[in-house]
């Protein structure tokens, strides 16, 4: 099966990892620290701002508690989102907003958000779709005017840029994926990044227990008489990673601009092999200045073949599929009433669909996918519209 995405480890990943075991220490210390450093290093940030996590969604929460959200506050998001985006904010009891997308890029634009906010506005949480940078600098001006904080969720733009700016540098709140599907993977895991220094401080506690220090080791190494006692200073939970984790995410760091070049040399392949296949349009190139990780690639069809077409790749061993479904369908978040009218969302939930593209796929691969999926549209146009359903 040529598969959507796929992790790249090796050797020296696995090296890692037995150094952590030698050392005998396997839970949150200097790997993570480390760790920490070099992404902050990557992004031009101070690594006191950053938190090594045990994964993104667990940093969603983490700034939804830090916004100090609640019932009666509503945080605009676009629909076209992964659900732990709108989970995040529902557990604290305020509301997910939706705003529409761009129908090509998936991602929202100033207006798009300006359109929903309110008075109640606490927060806007946007992401990167893809990996391709959206309207950022214009989102994050206008959420600086209006005095509303800036969620980015960075999971598919670890390499991402606007004018050399680094995406998830905009925002007052960051969270990055570092999942097995990720760019660039420590297996589970995520980054955490708070812009004002007090919250930053406040996070790094609430990420463990609460506690005002990560371990009694550290508390004696200090000079204090009593290292055993608990400084409780928050209600917190466990939200770290681990120096296993740290140690593989290392390696992957220093790997990811290979990784991105792959990617983009992929895409090349793709976008010369698909061009011109009547009835298909293929990814929008980032606009310049503009620098995408090329996470997903995804195409759109003009007709309703989408899931036949889908279907029919799979039975040839590829696998594609889409992402996300629109929050603003999901039951739970109608609450009570009939969904919004976003147009943009709904027309890019119909018609696209993501292709395999990862580091690791080979371009004898990318060359079966395109071969395949032309032959599948060709086939699918001829078919005609499926037959009603009775």
């Amino acid at each position: 099966m040529i598969n959507v995405s796929q992790p790249s480890l090796g050797e020296e990943e696995l090296a890692a990892v037995r150094e952590v075991f030698d050392g005998n220490w396997l839970g949150y210390g200097p790997r993570c620290e480390e760790f920490e450093k070099s992404f902050a290093q990557h992004l031009a940030l101070d690594p006191r701002h950053l938190v090594f996590i045990n994964s993104a969604t667990s940093g969603l929460f983490l700034a939804a508690e830090l916004l100090g959200l609640g019932p009666g506050d509503e945080v605009v998001m676009p629909s076209a989102a992964f659900v732990a985006n709108a989970n995040a904010v529902a557990a604290t009891g305020a509301r997910p907003v939706f705003c529409d997308v761009d129908p090509r890029t998936l991602n929202p634009t100033a207006a798009d958000i300006e359109r929903v906010l309110t008075p109640r506005t606490k927060a806007v949480m946007v992401l990167h779709y893809g990996g391709l940078p959206g309207d950022i600098a214009a989102i994050a001006e206008l959420c600086r005017a209006r005095g509303i904080p800036l969620v980015e969720d960075a999971a598919c733009s670890i390499a991402s840029s606007v004018d050399g700016r680094m995406c998830g540098t905009f925002g007052d709140f960051t969270v990055w994926s570092l999942d097995s599907r990720k760019i660039i993977t420590t297996g589970d895991g995520g980054m955490i990044y708070v812009r004002d220094p007090d919250l930053a401080r406040k996070a790094h506690r609430l990420a463990y227990h609460g506690l005002a220090d990560r371990s009694a080791f550290t508390t004696a190494a200090q000079g204090a008489d009593r290292w055993w006692g608990l400084d409780v200073e928050h209600l917190g939970r466990r939200l770290i990673g681990n120096d296993m984790t740290a140690a593989i995410g290392q390696v992957q760091l220093r790997r990811l601009a290979g990784f991105v070049a792959r990617r983009s040399a992929l895409t090349e392949v793709y976008d010369t092999g698909l061009a011109g296949l009547d009835g298909v349009r293929l990814p929008p190139r980032p606009p310049a200045g503009h620098r995408s990780t090329h996470y997903f690639y995804w195409v759109q069809f003009a007709e309703d073949i989408r899931d036949r077409v889908a279907k029919t790749l799979l039975e040839r061993g590829i696998y594609t599929t889409f992402r996300y479904m629109p929050l603003h369908h999901a039951p739970l978040y109608r609450y009570g009433g009939p969904p919004p009218v976003l147009p943009g969302t709904d027309e890019a939930w119909s018609t696209t669909l993501l292709l395999p593209l990862h580091q690791a796929l080979r371009e004898d691969e990318v060359h079966t996918v395109v071969r395949e999926f032309t032959a599948a549209v060709r086939e699918c146009r001829a078919a005609g519209d499926p037959p009603a359903q009775g």
